[in-house]
């Protein structure tokens, strides 16, 4: 006979859910859950977040993720801190972050980077933020490696080098092993978007799938989503051609946005900041929204 539901290990759930018997996996996660075990909790905030299995409720889980968080789950306390800082809490988000990015957990020292480096809700210190990048991109993530790019262009070479050198005090890596039992998801790719905001991951169900916003009825109203923030205008334009077929962003338009030597990327208009927050989960990286001008 099968074990009962409560007994059953956070693992039982992952095979449901590489199964897509996602109902399965959420009836296993939830006692175990509620229970207190963080990988549960971290995998319930997923399927709320992609809306698998249960229905897409960011309230949700950002209440799951959030317990985990607070037991010291790295993937939760990131994933929390994207999601909270793209829905424009960015006092939090950042607080979150923090912690992961002290972890050495690359998306977090992504966006903590670009917020030292822009000054975006933290005292400005463009030499950390080199340094937080670079350790980020020293572990193969893609955005990151394309914002050190970027900042390569805007920054004297001796601010370079001394960020290279704070670097080597920044930790590398998460210290937590590969795990059977998170849900894994596509790996969050955040741009560098004054700075680069970055999206939520999961711990991380396998399908890549990003959860699907509520539809937007017309393109009309006082909100926009930002994208990046670019040296180059031809760089955020590419960005653009490259994100234009996205169904969400139909009938919407590039905003360029000039900001002293930087070109923001927006895309708008939206009818309400909940919108261009939706529109942000569909269309995921380093994505906010913004009032329009």
């Amino acid at each position: 006979m099968a074990a009962p539901l409560c007994a059953q290990s956070v693992k039982a759930g992952i095979d449901a859910w590489q199964r897509a018997d996602y109902p399965a996996a959420i009836a296993i996660w939830r006692p175990l859950a509620e229970g207190g075990d963080a990988d549960a909790q971290f995998n319930l905030g997923q399927a709320y977040r992609l809306g698998r299995g249960v229905p897409l409720d960011l309230a949700a889980a950002k209440i799951w993720f959030e317990r985990a968080a607070r037991s010291g789950h790295l993937d939760a306390e990131t994933t929390l801190g994207l999601l909270v800082f793209q829905n424009g809490d960015r006092a939090e988000g950042l607080k979150w972050l923090k912690q992961a990015a002290d972890q050495g957990e690359p998306r977090a020292l992504l966006v903590i980077g670009t917020a030292l480096f822009n000054g975006d809700g933290v005292a400005q210190d463009r030499v950390l933020g080199y340094a937080y990048v670079s350790r980020s991109a020293a572990q193969g993530l893609a955005p990151a490696q394309d914002t050190l790019a970027q900042l390569d262009q805007l920054m004297p070479l001796a601010d370079r080098q001394k960020g290279i050198a704070l670097a080597r005090s920044i930790p590398s890596g998460s210290p937590v092993a590969a795990t059977a039992k998170r849900v894994r998801t596509a790996q969050a790719k955040p741009n560098i978007s004054k700075p680069a905001t970055a999206k939520p991951s999961v711990t991380k169900p396998a399908p890549p799938a990003a959860a699907r916003p509520a539809p937007i009825a017309d393109a009309s109203g006082g909100w926009r989503i930002q994208l990046g923030a670019f040296s180059q205008r031809a760089t955020a334009e590419a960005l653009y051609q490259r994100l234009s077929g996205k169904p969400v962003l139909a009938g919407r338009g590039p905003y360029y946005v000039a900001a002293g030597s930087i070109t923001r990327l927006q895309v708008g208009p939206f009818a309400s900041k909940a919108a261009a927050a939706s529109a942000c989960v569909a269309v995921g990286g380093a994505c906010f929204p913004v009032p329009g001008k």
